[in-house]
């Protein structure tokens, strides 16, 4: 067709064997007329390769045929055809003809077979791919021509590539425990051509890694058959295709070890020697040690037990027997035995000689003619002088020794020469013991004999009550301690801070502007509008409680600069909540607390621990700490779940502990976010007879489960002369708005009689979520039918209307006589409201200065506070304590404030212990030099 005109579109007529021109702009030459008609014959059956034999008698074959292509940004693509024999090839796409002008075409004959080869190519562009909107991709075919018809090619599609930003599915972190399974999901993005998906550990690829315990799928997930500690890593998805390359999101794989006990030791010797003694054993949570976030051992690491030591029995003289006959040595002879008793149990030997000789003649009898008592033995004098000059060299070495001894000793005493902390000072030194009285009977119940013991558990414990006896008990069997850790760091470490400070400050070392309206021994009352406790503080420190409350405040050794003392006070306010909530929506979990005074100066922040009543969970509350403002007005300063710099707040149980660094008021508030959200509630039942002796009053309370709500009702149920017939029980209350029933059930109905109206009493809803610490009662009076009736049982049910049920089950006495006066306090007489100095502290002094000279600076060997932070599970809001002056002493102040009322050390112990466990396997020493900067 080479010097025609422009060819639009072909069609083969079938029945006339005509091909037809439908364009009219075609222009028919000589050279298309001879292949029309060869066309003809060879439909015809006519033509024959005989009759033709410069021209084979095939259809055109392709050589090369056109292939899928992608456009890549704006650059065209290039679509290649190549036939044998062709007379004239030409590309359809989408089904049209594509214009002749934008065929390339060559040709040339092949020198092995002679058939003529014809080459076309054609350019597409984005823009016509773009243009085209049909059912299907764009596509393109060649047709090529020989003298016995046409051959079509394959269809080629050309698409533009193409790779979107967005992961469908990116990989989630997980935490597996040791030898569990991991699988991480991972959908590329959309894209065209389909991405192909590799997966990096830690940036290298996990192909070139050769792990067998690596398995990556053809749906793109990664599955580790068996994790192993090395498989604690990040994990990344890499989408590719020829336009670009995705990254998912990092999922960070840990793997975790939960720790296992050690054998038992043997039991220690029983501590005392004669009669009823204790001996223990202990164990280590290191078989394995929990690693990586892996869940400590659950039990006592500790047990005790009594033993029995059988007296000892001092050894007792037989009486001496009778003299021997005298010998021809002049001497005779008498023995005795030590068996008058035998010495038994570690029992003194006898004091004494066992045997005895004399001269028995008087001293007549001689040797060598001289009498027996002047002759002595040979060599008596040369041989004294050798002992008398032993004994002396012997004295002064020892002395020699006893001073070296003692320096080396006072050496170690007063240097911090330390890189960690040991642990065994606080494991061996410090042991989790529960003390317990001995049951007396509970004082709030009518019948303490026939009642469960309710002095054990948390419905009953007092989050703080000093006693002197227990810390002294505590304190006492502790040792001067100086153990080494076999590891790559030896540490010493020394507990010699037992003693409280009393320090009385001079009146000028006083702010000018001191409130001290506070007394020191205020105690609780009802009716008063605060419960409030005070006392003097110095560089001491110590701690300020409100008894029976689950409120107190620690002030940190080193918060108040030397030679400086604050008269410190907290108070809790008492009267109706003046905190204002968000359109009610916000209810109060705990008491309002404020300390001061108000121009105190710290250099480190107190902890303040608030009980509150909320079960915590983030997905059904959001918890926030308020703040009271000059002009009474409360603020939000944070949420208990935001990253903060000026407060920082670890909620627990039944806790909330702050640190905070400016007095004043605050409050902790929380906001259903869900009907899941619950607050506990604390039920309780008192009785008391009426002014008629014939009728008996039952009152059944429902506070805000926290010791300082409780205490409001005993407060007031003393005032009116009631018992605590029940124990105490816990009620979930949830948000669902839906109200709370008390009913009275199974009163026996031929000895009392229940008043009307009086069987079933209900609270709404907004009463009980709304209390804001104040409590709620409903009473029912009862009329008993003869005074010989002095029992009264019953059950009481309270229960949440599509909620949760709690029984309060009574059996009492309703007789006076029968009645004992009882107290009223949780605790007995727990009213010391603060302390200061050493005894103040769980941690001693020393310990405490030493693990924040350790850990308050990081080191080579990275054991900086976050590392400690780490190990006692304070991993959020770090950004706080690394604005603090000592991040560490800021930490410990929050362990404290944690564990006042277990007192248990278990947890910091085993947490050094950890970290000194982990970095001695790192094998990293620190040359003697850097130590010795360091210990400076």
């Amino acid at each position: 067709m080479s010097g025609g005109k422009k060819l639009s579109r072909l069609q083969f007529d079938a029945q006339s064997s005509r091909l037809v021109v439908t364009s009219r702009s075609w222009y028919i030459r000589n050279t298309f007329s001879q292949c029309l008609c060869i066309w003809r014959k060879g439909i015809a059956g006519d033509a024959t390769p005989d009759s033709l034999p410069s021209v084979p008698g095939t259809l055109p074959h392709f050589l090369l045929e056109p292939e899928d292509a992608y456009i890549i940004k704006s650059n065209p693509v290039k679509l290649n055809c190549r036939a044998a024999p062709a007379l004239q090839i030409f590309f359809k796409c989408n089904g049209e003809w594509v214009h002749q002008n934008e065929h390339s075409s060559r040709e040339f004959i092949d020198d092995g077979t002679g058939l003529k080869i014809r080459e076309v190519a054609i350019n597409v562009s984005r823009q016509q791919v773009e243009d085209f909107h049909g059912p299907e991709d764009y596509w393109c075919l060649c047709v090529a021509w020989s003298h016995l018809g046409t051959s079509k090619s394959r269809k080629a599609t050309v698409r533009i590539a193409y790779l979107r930003k967005n992961f469908e599915q990116d990989p989630q972190g997980k935490e597996v425990p040791i030898n569990g399974m991991i699988v991480l999901h991972c959908r590329p993005p959309e894209g065209v051509p389909m991405a192909e998906v590799e997966w990096l550990k830690n940036e290298e690829l996990v192909s070139s890694l050769g792990d067998d315990n690596i398995d990556t799928r053809a749906d793109h997930n990664l599955i580790i058959n068996e994790a192993r500690l090395s498989d604690s890593a990040n994990y990344t998805c890499l989408a590719t295709n020829i336009v670009a390359k995705r990254r998912s999101a990092t999922a960070t794989v840990v793997v975790f070890v939960n720790g296992g006990w050690s054998l038992w030791t043997d039991w220690s010797p029983c501590n005392v020697n004669c009669g009823r003694g204790v001996q223990k054993r202990s164990r280590t949570c290191t078989n394995p040690a929990p690693l990586n976030g892996g869940a400590f051992c659950e039990g006592m690491s500790v047990q005790k037990t009594t033993c029995n030591a059988l007296c000892p029995v001092d050894g007792g003289w037989e009486e001496w027997s009778e003299w021997t006959t005298c010998s021809a040595q002049c001497e005779r002879q008498r023995a005795r035995e030590c068996s008058a008793p035998t010495p038994r149990h570690r029992g003194k030997m006898c004091d004494g000689v066992s045997q005895a000789s004399e001269n028995c003649t008087g001293g007549m009898c001689t040797q060598n003619q001289k009498p027996l008592h002047d002759v002595k033995p040979q060599s008596m004098e040369g041989t004294n002088d050798v002992a008398l000059y032993s004994g002396l060299a012997a004295g002064v070495v020892a002395v020699t020794v006893l001073v070296v001894a003692v320096m080396l000793y006072r050496k170690s005493q007063s240097e911090y020469g330390v890189d960690v902390i040991d642990s065994s000072a606080l494991t061996g030194g410090f042991q989790s013991f529960n003390f317990k009285t001995t049951r007396q009977g509970n004082p709030l119940l009518l019948n303490s004999s026939m009642q469960p013991d309710i002095t054990v558990g948390q419905t009953y414990s007092s989050p703080i009550c000093f006693q002197d006896s227990i810390d002294k008990e505590l304190f006492d069997t502790l040792p001067d301690i100086k153990v080494k850790v076999q590891s790559s760091f030896m540490v010493s470490l020394g507990v010699s801070e037992r003693a409280e400070y009393h320090v009385k400050s001079h009146p000028e070392t006083f702010p000018r502007a001191l409130d001290r309206e506070y007394s020191t021994a205020d105690t609780v009352s009802p009716g008063r509008a605060h419960m409030k406790t005070t006392d003097i503080f110095n560089h001491l420190g110590g701690r300020l409680v409100l008894p029976n409350t689950g409120v107190s405040l620690l002030v940190s050794h080193g918060a108040i600069s030397e030679d400086t003392s604050w008269e410190m006070y907290m108070v809790i306010n008492q009267r109706d909540s003046s905190v204002q909530t968000e359109e009610g929506c916000e209810v109060l979990l705990g008491p309002e607390v404020t300390y001061g005074p108000a121009g105190l100066d710290l250099s480190f922040p107190v902890a303040m621990t608030i009980a509150h009543c909320a079960e915590v969970n983030a997905e059904n509350w959001k918890i926030r700490l308020k703040r009271q403002t000059q002009d009474r007005k409360w603020e939000d300063i944070m949420s208990v779940e935001e990253e903060s710099t000026s407060y920082y707040c670890l909620l627990d149980f039944s806790s909330c502990h702050v640190l905070l660094s400016q007095p004043g008021s605050y409050a902790l508030v929380g906001q259903a976010l869900t009907e899941a959200a619950v607050k506990r509630m604390k039920l309780a039942v008192f009785g008391s007879m009426e002014t008629n002796s014939m009728d008996y009053s039952l009152r059944v309370y429902c506070v805000d489960d926290t010791p300082y709500a409780f205490q409001g009702v005993v407060n007031s149920e003393r005032s009116k002369g009631g018992v605590l017939l029940e124990e105490p029980k816990i009620l979930l209350f949830r948000g669902n708005t839906f109200s709370l029933q008390v009913s009275i059930q199974d009163v026996p109905q031929f000895l009392w009689n229940i008043k009307p109206f009086t069987t079933c009493q209900e609270f709404s809803f907004s009463q009980v979520w709304r209390s804001n610490q104040q409590p709620l009662h409903c009473a029912f009076s009862l009329e008993r039918y003869s005074p010989a009736t002095t029992q009264l049982s019953c059950k009481i049910s309270v229960r949440q209307v599509k909620g949760h049920e709690q029984m309060l089950q009574v059996y009492t006495s309703v007789v006076e006589s029968e009645k004992e006066a009882v107290p009223y306090f949780m605790q007995r007489e727990c009213t010391v409201t603060s302390q200061t100095g050493a005894k103040a502290f769980k941690i001693p002094l020393s310990i405490h200065q030493r693990i924040c000279n350790t850990f308050d600076t990081a080191t080579a060997k990275g054991k900086d506070w976050q590392l400690l932070a780490q190990k006692l599970h304070i991993e959020r809001n770090l950004s706080y304590f690394a604005n603090q002056r000592s991040p560490c002493a800021a930490i410990l102040s929050l362990w404290e404030a944690q564990h006042q009322d277990n007192g248990d050390l278990d947890s910091l112990a085993s947490a050094l212990e950890e970290i000194g466990r982990i970095h001695s396997k790192s094998h990293l020493r620190i040359p003697e030099e850097s130590e010795a900067d360091v210990n400076q």
